[in-house]
């Protein structure tokens, strides 16, 4: 194999070029093996920034990167296999709702998570909040769960696309986390290492979101369905709100309490809509419904039979935690304090800066900074408002569920600055912005 040298491949990029793919595996091979040093690497990188990639260069990134480490085979279980990604958000518990959903209809969801930085915990976080759950699981162990429950939920193994790691703490520092081409096969390499055949990517817009207007959140979503049906998987995507968080409860056992009550039946609103929306998307690519419409129904269907809560308890005994949870979600963690944050006014709630939510669920205790940072998995903050709704003065806008190390004062400054009032009626935002296929 001839051996490309790096100044040859920043010299074409820096004067943009198109890299071919022996270029761009070269590149990925020397990030991966550590012969290209990180000033070149990091040169690199704010070369594609400013001139971009096209879709044959930002398919060949992102299949490099899928093949930097391990791949997880999936072909081994039983039918297609499925995964969801989300670009993150507040109060976002969709995961916990649709894979049992999903798993409750016939489908195999494989999904492949990483932990919270941030507002609040990742999906292993919450999950970790049930006592006894266990997320780091052994390859053979996650496919034994996923081909006997029909779905599980495990933290990414160490070399699932290492590549991305690296580059991943090089553009935090070089002021590229924002470029498309390096956005978009971040995340569609871990999700092609995974090895799912069906992937619903759920791309958040608004204050609470990495994308902050619909318009870069569409450019996203469609770039990433573009490249990722070019992998030859099926990719779809929802374009969702984040002006408001998602759900009531933000916080990682309160979150888990939220989810389990949608399985219930016992909360509807827009979690579950969001949730049931991905999930029928999910059933369609995978053609266990003929129609969105159709897969919505199935859904809905093992809300209202108790299947879906009963494969999300299945899924948790499988994983070592307790399934009485499900049963009784006083069994999750509870915090010692609750403490109500009053409206300073009467008027309607014309706006909620979810960032700031978010910002006042991490003083709390419920997100990090840094990826060694312990989270509280018993605080965070309960919505009683949204977006749209009159309140008069003194009336509970949220409630506060901290511990002894809560920064009470802190959270309250902040959340006092987050919501906008209007003398008039305000239209709530838009909850599915788009679909892209």
């Amino acid at each position: 194999m001839t051996n490309i040298l790096p100044n040859a491949i920043l010299r074409k990029k820096r004067f943009g070029g198109e890299l071919n793919e022996a270029e761009i595996r070269a590149f990925v091979r020397g990030v991966t093996d550590g012969s290209w040093a990180d000033y070149q690497t990091s040169a690199l990188l704010m070369a594609i920034c400013i001139h971009g990639m096209s879709d044959r260069e930002t398919l060949a990134l992102t299949l490099a990167m899928a093949k930097s480490g391990d791949t997880l085979d999936l072909k081994d279980i039983p039918g297609i296999k499925a995964d969801k990604h989300s670009t993150g958000g507040v109060g976002d518990t969709t995961s916990l709702i649709l894979v049992p959903l999903a798993a409750a209809c016939g489908l195999k969801v494989a999904k492949m998570s990483g932990r919270g930085l941030g507002f609040t915990g990742g999906t292993l976080d919450k999950l970790e909040s049930i006592p006894g759950m266990r997320v780091d699981l052994d390859v053979d162990e996650f496919k034994a769960i996923v081909r006997s429950v029909g779905c599980a939920i495990a933290g990414q193994t160490a070399e699932l696309a290492p590549a991305d790691k690296v580059l991943y703490a090089l553009r935090d520092v070089t002021e590229t986390v924002d470029c498309l081409p390096l956005v978009v096969s971040s995340i569609l390499s871990k999700k092609l290492a995974a090895g799912c055949d069906v992937v619903v990517l759920d791309v958040k817009t608004g204050s609470g979101a990495i994308m902050d207007t619909p318009e870069k959140s569409r450019k996203l979503a469609e770039d990433m369905v573009r490249i990722g049906n070019l992998s030859g998987r099926r990719f779809s995507a929802l374009i969702t709100d984040m002006d408001q968080p998602l759900g009531m409860y933000i916080g990682n056992a309160l979150e888990v309490e939220e989810a389990i009550d949608v399985l219930a039946g016992r909360t509807t609103g827009p979690l579950r809509d969001v949730a049931l929306t991905l999930g029928a998307h999910m059933l369609k690519n995978a053609e266990l419904a003929p129609t969105v419409e159709a897969g919505r129904a199935m859904l809905t269907e093992k809300i209202e039979n108790g299947a879906g809560l009963a494969k999300f308890a299945e899924m948790i005994r499988a994983q070592g935690g307790d399934p009485r949870v499900c049963e009784d979600t006083g069994l999750l963690p509870k915090a010692s304090r609750k403490i109500a944050m009053p409206a300073p006014d009467d008027g309607y709630i014309a706006a909620i800066r979810t960032s700031e939510v978010g910002n006042a669920a991490r003083l709390l205790g419920a997100g990090r900074l840094r990826k060694e940072d312990a989270i509280d998995p018993a605080v965070g903050i309960v919505m009683q408002r949204r977006v749209g709704e009159y309140v008069r003065r003194g009336d509970a806008l949220l409630t506060i569920h901290a511990n002894a190390h809560s920064d009470v004062a802190g959270a309250l400054n902040i959340l006092g600055k987050a919501f906008k009032f209007s003398p008039d009626a305000v239209t709530p935002p838009e909850l599915i912005h788009a679909v892209v296929e």
